[in-house]
């Protein structure tokens, strides 16, 4: 018997408000600031079939993933889609492949948001290295931080949350094209699909360094090449510079993603916004970075 599973915010509270009637504004707001970030990028050539959008704190990177999801809810004829969170494995040291949230929902200020179940148990069934678990997900941010922004342009949008940790070689190319194999026929069959990638991009070295990685690994993002992306990042995380531990955190979701966007039928990445933490007021000496980039058929 399926027992239907409600996800309590973790994060609320520390990286978004915890009050309803703080969060709204703050979402409304971060929205409106998201489409001043993306001039021209209204209406981009081609249907939206995914993001990549960044996770930190939504006072330090909520204006630049606004102005990936503002473009969700455009345009707003029904049905809602569903979207399938690839997110960032920071802390299940056990997971090897791709955690699936199979039913119920998860919670935030704003209300629960639905979990596609008929969607998660098809992505379940692909086997290895999709597995459930819904343990891996237990006090992860990636995704849940893109919830309140996903109610605010979508409200009636449903999910299936992916939490990845599968690798960035063939494999994992291999796993994400027979993900997107998967989303097509639904896409056709029920329901709008968008994927959505949550990364943050260099980890902490000085505000020039971090926005010179996100330059530096753009090509391959809007490229949709997952390989030249995988090895790229190896070569900027191993390249010297000071202060830098990673060239993006979420480089397993974003090569899974990649692979996947690309088998759904995306053919384009369109540069959204870009930002590094100190131009949110953080320190200019220890910075991460943040990118949003849509996906177009």
């Amino acid at each position: 018997m399926r027992l239907t599973a409600i996800r309590p915010p973790s994060v609320a509270g520390t990286f978004y408000p915890a009050r309803p009637d703080v969060l709204a504004p703050l979402v409304d707001e971060l929205l409106e600031r998201g489409g001043r970030s993306a001039p021209g990028a209204d209406s981009p050539s081609g249907e939206v079939l995914g993001l990549l959008v960044p996770h930190a704190g939504l006072v330090y990177s909520g204006a630049v993933a606004a102005a990936g999801w503002r473009l969700v809810g455009r345009p707003t004829a029904e049905p809602s889609p569903t979207v399938v969170l690839l997110g960032t494995n920071h802390g299940a040291a056990w997971l090897d492949g791709v955690a699936v949230w199979g039913d119920g929902g998860w919670r935030t200020p704003l209300g629960d948001v639905t979990v596609d179940t008929d969607l998660a148990d098809s992505i379940s069934a692909l086997g290895p290295p999709f597995v459930l678990d819904h343990a891996a997900h237990d006090g992860e941010h990636s995704i849940e931080v893109h919830l309140p922004l996903l109610q605010g342009v979508a409200p009636g949008a449903r999910i299936v949350p992916l939490s990845v940790a599968a690798g960035t070689g063939t494999e994992a190319v291999a796993a994400g094209a027979r993900l997107g194999r998967l989303l097509a026929r639904y896409r056709a069959d029920v329901r709008p699909v968008v994927i959505a990638i949550s990364s943050d991009m260099a980890h902490y070295p000085d505000h020039t360094s971090c926005a010179a990685v996100t330059e530096a690994l753009l090509p391959a993002i809007i490229g949709l090449d997952p390989a030249w992306l995988a090895l790229g990042e190896r070569r900027v995380t191993d390249g010297g510079t000071p202060g830098l531990v990673c060239g993006m955190c979420g480089i397993q979701p974003a090569v899974l993603g990649l692979a996947a966007l690309r088998a759904l039928g995306a053919t384009r990445g369109i540069r959204l916004a870009a930002a590094t933490s100190a131009d949110a007021g953080g320190p200019t000496g220890r910075t991460v970075g943040y990118l949003a980039v849509a996906f177009t058929g």
